[in-house]
């Protein structure tokens, strides 16, 4: 075959590479040189390549001057560059420190022996589990197997993505159904194990390891959509952690075990270099979220308590048991106190020493609870109590960590660590326990709780639990934990469309969610869900199962928990019939419940308020009526820490601007206005505005209040719509969070409306904090009548907070049957239902509600104990009065019901609301007042500039009337009314109280009004009128009248005030009883003084 032309340069370019180097210390151009002689000879690939890499340098460069060069053009300031150039040192040095540490950790794994010999004078965390724990065994055999397997778990990895994974990914999103896996490496690193640690003799039916992995990998995953051009992937990953690997069931056949467990005991770190569109993740900030989340994925089912299950035989007996196996136990951690702890808060750039504000962390396993701060203290006394679920013995841990609580960053004062197994060797451990990382010890008790497969000894457990005092949550007395297999013949959407289904499993006020199996009426799910429960024999479970949406509801179940307590072994194993669903529709789940029992040896009861010991379940007390079936009776109630700490918030919603015209007319020829209202939604309530007509700049003026907690994420959502005849047209929305309301106490802002072109909202919103006493209610009750707006309900004066904790003693039902008892409690025209007990004479509700009082002297609290299907079994009355005289305002005793048998254990207290920004100030003190002087504070405040503020700087004063030192009163009576100038509203107040001592003309009682008359205008646009009185003498009025109108206005005006009566019921003529005048430029209108005026003749002149 002969050789084509172009092949004469094949001998050059074959025999180049393979010349022989130049020796030692000659230089190497000998066989570099180009051959000049030859005038057709090509340049070399070196300086082909060589040009290629100045051009790509330059380049580079030149494209980072690019986003410079654009911001320059646009017209940006250098801050933007500045921002940006900060952005990308902080990305680059994330990427750089990531990949020094895949290549110090690839380095290490290379060559563990020699780096380990090396540094074996460094610490002890660095060197391998091997080197420093002797029971931990190096399996380098092991190693040799994965490295061997690595290829082909990559090819299987490679399978699995892109034919089950990216289908699913498809699926989810219309948006994803490009997306695909182009590239799936797992590189040549394989996964480490850096030791092997065998658990003997913890089961016979199992074999234990605890694998110390660590991988450090190439891998590298790219993916992409290709209908927005968007890539991502990963290049190389770190991830080090403990993975725990349970054999079993072992059985009497090949292979002999039947399945293989694997999770990690903690979260094992991770460590991902991003590539492509991903590479935003290492911005600082976003680098740790992003590995935070994907964590969370992981410990979604690789964390304790989830499990990776992997069966080895066909027909394994009990997957579900396998895949969430009971816990081991219960610990019962009494955070109680610490001492001696480091002070960190420093004043004055530590000059001055101050203390700690010391809150402390619990965590075990994947289960995280906080402590309440206690501040300025180094000796904190905390009291509390968790409950958390142990599922591996050895292997978990419980750690505390204390931390003084700051506004930046909080300062760590010191931990502790404890295996979990030392409680169990223990059962109960009560101990000072040192902080190591910092000074001082922390008190806890620590009590293991063994889990009863029968309900024995639940009577017992639930005597001792009401006499042991909590906090933050009551103690449990059993765990139910429930296994939701499947469902069958789930109904279809509409246009016979396949649901989402998912599951809510509830008990009282605790909610767990399934996940959701997309496409599919038959799903599986194959997950497990524990609950604490405080009562089983009370208490239910509600299961409902909606589509993913959570509007449609394909099937519910209510199943007390009663049930369990008669079935063997405390446990349900079957199909369920859903209610509300198809005729074949039904759920499979597996219930086990387990009674919580603390060995009797170490039980002891605790002190009751009342009583002058404790006893021992063991021994029998001395005592008359002290036995283990009859605990001491309380004397107080035991609410939890959040009782009585709501708030209310007051919302005044005043005005909107630049409202979008909705309304059309003559077939949209003609633009119109728009008729607008306001909607609110907090915390589960909506309130609604009146409709302000034909006005895009509408002012409402209207006060909603609303009983609100603390709870973090709440949100006040305000949505403006134009009213129409047949559906209601959006104007707009606003979210305010409740986080700065409820920090600040006040909150004055115009609100941008979303979601439309233009328009804004003025919100008013302040926090009202109940007060426990009743000093300043009655200059409470003034200002909300000074401040109360016409279209508004009456405001609230005070807060009531009942817990009713237990009944006793209840009538029986035909003589000898226990009731199912529930209790009503009602003030005014609200009322909460509590939940229903079945069976007992002696029930415990332990619950809480709150009202908003209106007027505190008069109102009462009412509350009604019946039994399901048998009526009333007695009733409460409890004036608010009683609690205004008492200490704190609170009540906490029992209370003997009005039909003599049966008494409940009940806690009442009352806080008043006082407004800080209410734009009045009151004061108790009590001045004479004189209608012909006039006060020099007026003067200086009409000389300020007028302002609608929502704290302006000169605040109303109130002044009762009432003084003793009063003037009598004069021959024809007097009238009691408060003038006032609202600047915020900009209105003339006037509120007609009462009036007292009129004169009777004849033999019949008058039934006198009042008539107000805004001089000099005498029209109906001015002229106002209260009620009439019958029969009376005295009249109470208390109505609140408005006039619009500007301030400088108001001082020209005088208010003619007349008391009429009618002469009969068929004539219209009026007989005057009295009038007054009143020359507003002679009165401080600054003043809300409700004051006595003397009644005249129509001839002389007022005077007060």
């Amino acid at each position: 075959m002969e050789p084509s032309p172009g092949d004469d340069s094949s001998p050059n370019s074959v025999d180049q590479p393979s010349a022989p180097s130049s020796p030692p210390g000659q230089p190497p151009t000998a066989h570099t040189k180009p051959d000049l002689s030859s005038g057709n000879q090509p340049a070399g690939p070196g300086a082909a390549g060589e040009a290629l890499a100045v051009l790509t340098s330059f380049g580079r460069r030149l494209l980072v001057l690019v986003p410079v060069y654009l911001a320059g053009a646009i017209g940006l300031s250098v801050g933007f560059v500045l921002f940006g150039l900060a952005l990308y040192l902080g990305w680059r040095r994330v990427r750089d420190k990531k990949e020094r540490s895949l290549r110090v950790a690839r380095q290490l794994l290379d060559d563990e022996e020699r780096l380990t010999a090396k540094t074996l004078y460094m610490s002890q965390r660095e060197l391998p589990a091997w080197v420093s724990f002797p029971d931990v065994e190096k399996a380098e055999w092991l190693n040799k197997i994965v490295a061997q397997v690595w290829p082909f778990l990559g090819q299987y990895m490679e399978k699995l993505l892109a034919e089950t994974v990216a289908p699913a990914v498809r699926g989810s999103n219309p948006h994803l159904q490009t997306f695909t896996f182009t590239r799936v490496e797992l590189g040549e690193k394989p996964l480490r194990i850096l030791g092997v640690k065998v658990h003997p003799g913890q089961n016979k039916e199992q074999i234990l390891l605890d694998l110390n992995i660590s991988y450090v990998g190439d891998v590298q995953i790219d993916v992409e959509v290709k209908k927005y051009f968007c890539k991502a992937g990963v290049k190389g990953m770190q991830l080090h952690g403990v993975l725990r690997v349970i054999l079993e069931p072992l059985v009497g056949d090949l292979p002999i075990v039947g399945a293989v467990s694997m999770f990690f005991i903690r979260r094992p770190t991770l460590d991902i270099n991003w590539t492509g569109m991903t590479n935003l993740l290492d911005i600082p900030g976003l680098s740790s979220l992003s590995d935070t989340m994907i964590m969370d994925s992981i410990a979604a089912f690789l964390v304790l308590p989830n499990r990776l299950l992997v069966p080895l035989v066909p027909d394994l007996h009990d997957v579900a048991q396998l895949r969430s196996p009971l816990p081991r136990g219960i610990i019962r951690i009494h955070l109680l106190a610490a001492r001696g702890l480091s002070s960190k808060d420093k004043y004055v750039k530590g000059l001055i020493e101050g203390k700690s504000d010391p809150y402390a962390l619990v965590r075990v396993g994947t289960q995280t609870f906080c402590s309440r701060v206690i501040n300025e203290e180094l000796n904190p006394q905390w009291g509390e109590t968790y409950e958390v679920i142990v599922h591996e013995v050895p292997g978990q841990e419980i750690e505390v960590e204390v931390f003084d609580k700051d506004p930046d960053k909080d300062d760590f004062l010191g931990r502790m660590k404890m295996d979990v197994g030392k409680v169990l060797q223990a059962g109960v451990l009560d101990d000072w326990f040192p902080l190591q990382g910092g000074q001082g010890q922390v008190h806890l008790k620590l009590e293991w709780l063994s889990l009863l497969p029968d309900a024995e000894k639940l009577d017992q457990v639930l005597q001792w639990n009401r006499g042991v005092s909590s906090r933050p949550e009551p103690p449990s007395a059993a765990i139910l934990v429930v296994y939701l297999d499947r469902a069958q013949d789930l109904p279809l959407k509409k246009g016979n469309k396949e649901p989402n289904p998912m599951v809510q499993l509830s008990i009282q006020d605790v909610t767990r969610e399934s996940k959701a199996v997309y496409s599919n009426n038959c799903p599986v799910w194959e997950e497990a869900f524990r609950f604490f429960l405080q009562d089983p024999q009370s208490q239910e479970l509600d299961v409902q199962v909606k589509d993913d949406s959570r509007a449609l509801t394909l099937g519910a179940l209510t199943l007390p928990l009663a049930r369990l307590l008669t079935a063997p072994e405390l446990t349900l194993d079957q199909w369920f019939q859903l209610s509300s669903s198809g005729p074949n529709s039904r759920l499979y789940m597996k219930l086990v419940m387990r009674i919580l029992f603390l060995d009797s040896s170490e039980v002891r009861f605790p002190a009751v308020p009342g009583t002058s010991d404790a006893w021992d379940l063991d021994n029998e007390s001395p005592q008359t009526g002290s036995s283990v079936d009859a605990p001491p009776r309380p004397s107080h109630t035991t609410p939890d820490s959040v009782f009585g700490t709501e708030n209310v918030l007051r919302i005044h919603v005043l005005e909107a601007q630049d409202l979008i015209a909705k309304d059309r007319f003559l077939g949209g020829l003609v633009k119109g206005k728009s008729d607008p209202y306001v909607k609110l939604k907090l915390a589960g309530r909506s309130f609604r505005s009146h409709v302000v007509r034909e006005d895009l700049n509408p002012r409402w003026n209207e006060v909603f209040e609303v009983i609100v907690t603390s709870i973090p994420g709440q949100e006040l959502e305000a949505e403006v719509f134009d009213k129409d005849l047949d559906k209601d047209d959006f104007l707009g929305r606003c979210k305010v969070s409740l986080t700065a309301v409820l920090n600040s106490g006040f909150l004055d802002e115009w609100l941008t409306l979303e979601d439309v072109p233009s328009g804004r909202l003025h919100l008013r919103l302040e926090r009202l904090t109940p007060r426990p006493t009743a000093a300043e209610l009655e200059e409470v009750l003034q200002v909300n009548s000074l401040i109360q707006t016409q279209k508004s309900a009456e405001l609230a004066a005070a807060l009531l907070s009942v817990y009713l904790e237990r009944a006793e003693d209840l009538p029986l039902r035909k003589g000898t049957k226990p009731p199912s008892p529930y209790a009503i409690i009602t003030v005014g025209d609200t009322s909460h239902k509590t939940k229903t007990v079945s069976q007992t004479s002696a029930p415990i509700w332990d619950e809480s509600a709150s009202f908003l009082i209106r007027k505190p002297n008069t109102e009462s609290l009412e509350l009604q104990v019946r039994g399901e299907g048998t009526g009333t079994l007695g009733s409460l009355s409890l004036s608010l009065s009683e609690l205004l005289v008492a200490d704190q305002l609170c009540l906490d005793r029992w209370f003997t019901l009005n039909n003599g048998q049966g008494q409940v254990l009940l806690r009442a207290q009352l806080g008043i609301l006082v407004s800080q920004h209410s734009g009045v100030e009151a004061h108790s003190h009590s001045h004479s007042y004189s209608s012909s002087s006039l006060s020099e504070e007026l003067e200086l405040w009409v000389g300020l500039p007028h302002t609608t503020s929502s704290a302006p700087e000169l605040r109303q004063r109130l002044t009762h009337g009432d003084s003793p030192l009063e003037a009598p009163a004069g021959p024809l009576g007097q009238v009691k009314l408060t003038i006032w100038y609202y600047s915020e509203e900009r209105k003339l107040v006037s509120i007609i109280h009462s009036c007292r001592a009129l004169r009777q003309n004849g033999r019949d009682l008058p039934d006198p009004y009042v008539s107000l008359l805004l001089l000099p205008d005498k029209n109906r646009g001015t002229k106002r009128k209260t009620s009439q009185k019958k029969k009376t003498l005295n009249p109470e009025f208390n109505e609140r009248f408005e006039w619009e109108l500007p301030l400088d206005e108001a001082l020209r005006r005088k208010l003619d005030i007349s008391v009429k009566s009618s002469s009969s019921f068929m004539s219209r003529e009026r007989e005057l009883l009295g009038k007054v005048q009143l020359d507003l430029t002679e009165i401080d209108l600054s003043q809300g003084a409700a004051q006595w005026y003397d009644l005249i003749d129509d001839k002389d002149k007022g005077s007060s």
